[in-house]
Formats: C-alpha cells, sequence, structure tokens
C-alpha cells in the first residue's frame, strides 16, 4: 500500500502548479486502473442521518450520543462502498465541532481516523497531491441558505460567504480547495439543499439526500437502514471518477457577511482583510489554501467577538 512520506497517512504536499486549465473542465485521471487509490472522507455531522436539530450534533448532549451512532453509520456505509469500488486506503477527517464525535471502536477496520481539533486545512486535513478522491459525508447548506442547520463555520454571526462572487457554502470552499490539489469530489451526502448545492460545485460527483428539509430544523428523513444503502451504493459507483488530476493554483477573492457591524470591524484584526460595508469585509488570497487559513483565522476572531444577547 503506497504511503505519503511520512509516519502518517496523508501527510500535506504543496499542490502542483499550473494555470492552463479551460474553466469547467476536469482533466484526465493520472492514476491507472489496478493502481493504489487513496481516499479522504470529510466527515461534518449537520448532513448526517437523522439530524434536524442543534442539540442532535451538540457534543455532551443526551441527543448527539444518538446521532453520533448514526453519523457513524453513515461514514462506515462510504467506506464500505469506497473499498468496494476498489479503494485501497481511506482516511476519515472529523470536520464537526470539537472533530471528536465518530466512534472509533466502531469503525470499518479498514479506514483510518483522523479526529481531535487544531489541524492546518480544518475540515480538509488530509489532503494532498497523492490523493485521489474526497467523499463529504454529513454536509450541510451554507449561511443564509435553505436548508437543515444550514451555516458557514459559525452558527449564525456570518450570513454569507462568497467566493469569487458565488455563494459558498462549506462544501464550495472545500472542493475548491481539493481542486486545487487535483483531488475531484466524488460522493456529497446531506439533505436535498446540500445536493442541490453539490450539483453547482461538483457537477460530476454522487449526491445522496438522507433527508429533505422542511424548515431549518424540521425535514423528512430517511431511516439509517435506507440511507446506509444509498450511500454504498453511490460510495461504490464514484470510485470510477477516482484518480489524481493536474491541479490548478490561482488567486481568489472571499467576502464575508456577518449580522452585526461590530463582527465586521473585529475581523478587520486579520491581516489582509478590509472593511466592505457596514456589515461585510473581503480579501484577496493568492491560492485557495491561502484562502482558507485566512478565513478560518477569521472566524476565530469573529467568534471571540460575539457578545451574548446582542451577538
Amino acid at each position: 500500500m503506497r504511503r505519503a512520506a511520512s509516519s502518517t497517512p496523508f501527510s500535506p504536499k504543496t499542490p502542483r502548479r499550473t494555470l492552463d486549465r479551460v474553466a469547467g473542465s476536469e482533466p484526465e485521471c493520472s492514476r491507472a486502473r489496478g493502481a493504489a487509490l487513496k481516499i479522504l472522507v470529510s466527515a461534518d455531522m449537520e448532513g448526517a442521518t437523522g439530524v434536524t436539530w442543534p442539540a442532535d450534533v451538540e457534543p455532551g448532549s443526551p441527543q448527539w450520543q444518538r446521532f453520533r451512532v448514526l453519523f457513524n453509520g453513515d461514514v462506515n456505509a462510504a467506506v464500505a462502498g469506497l473499498f468496494d469500488g476498489g479503494a485501497t486506503e481511506v482516511l476519515v477527517n472529523e470536520a464537526h465541532s470539537n472533530m471528536r464525535n465518530l466512534l472509533l471502536e466502531d469503525l470499518d477496520e479498514r479506514a483510518d481516523l483522523l479526529t481531535g481539533r487544531h489541524k492546518t486545512l480544518s475540515m480538509m486535513e488530509g489532503v494532498d497531491a497523492d490523493v485521489d478522491g474526497v467523499v463529504f459525508i454529513g454536509y450541510h447548506a451554507g449561511a443564509g441558505r435553505d436548508g437543515i442547520l444550514s451555516h458557514t463555520y459559525l452558527g449564525n454571526s456570518i450570513t454569507g460567504v462568497f467566493l469569487d462572487g458565488d455563494p459558498a457554502s462549506e462544501g464550495w470552499l472545500n472542493a475548491a480547495l481539493a481542486d486545487e490539489y487535483g483531488v475531484p469530489v466524488l460522493l456529497v451526502t446531506g439533505d436535498d439543499h446540500t445536493c442541490d448545492d453539490a450539483a453547482a460545485y461538483a457537477p460530476d460527483c454522487q449526491r445522496v439526500a438522507v433527508k429533505k428539509a422542511v424548515s431549518r430544523y424540521a425535514a423528512v428523513c430517511h431511516p439509517p437502514t435506507r440511507t446506509g444503502k444509498l450511500i454504498r451504493a453511490a460510495a461504490v459507483a464514484s470510485m470510477a471518477r477516482a484518480g489524481h488530476r493536474t491541479g490548478v493554483v490561482r488567486p481568489h477573492r472571499v467576502t464575508v457577511e456577518f449580522d452585526a457591524t461590530h463582527l465586521a470591524l473585529a475581523a478587520t484584526a486579520v491581516p489582509t482583510v478590509e472593511r466592505t460595508g457596514a456589515r461585510a469585509v473581503g480579501y484577496d488570497a493568492g491560492s485557495m489554501r491561502d484562502a482558507m487559513t485566512c478565513f478560518k483565522t477569521l472566524t476565530y476572531v469573529v467568534d471571540g467577538a460575539i457578545e451574548d444577547g446582542f451577538g
């Protein structure tokens, strides 16, 4: 089994720079069939089977204890399907809240688990130029959009994020980062709005709607026996597109809107971030990796400026 040149699987590497891709095109896979295939699974929780309410995903709550089991089931279904489809190595990166939600003892034994917080690339830790595909499990719609527990990084204080002028969910941002490394998005699971969003940022990926949103806190949910089968089958099918492409490093413009003026002011403490309106800031980055590390820093600063009662 091929490993990255370090003691841990999926060690970060510099993306391969090229500027000649035609927008919207997808270069041919550079990995021959039968070769080792590394897959990264980025596992968030709001889009997991059955989840509809904030307490369902709040670490330590009784509801979280229940739904982390269903979350584990979604991840295991994806892992099983990826191996069924030809994956030789799967790393699951925890991407929700404190990033300590999945039950290692119940994880498919063929996968490895990257658990815990304070990772350079956060939800996308583990992506590099040797990864052959990424899977988004339990994802959700972005801030200011319809969908179960919709948000972008912060629960309510961020009302909109835009990447190069396009409304950007966490999935949209993470897909752009993966593209910089030449890694295709293979599969996305979540509610119906999440799947619609994925169709825009990764039109060739497999999509599984495990629930249909009725409001931000209500959904028609499929039982785990059904969602597990759907996710596993989609994961198998998704492996047909696995294989590294040529990455594209290019500059990006990020705009962030907040629900209170003082949060925009607080965000300007981050170098390169400038106020563009009463409740908005923006910044330019030379790469998507730089754009994401700046955005993560911005969210830390803004989160610390939120005041009880007034936001």
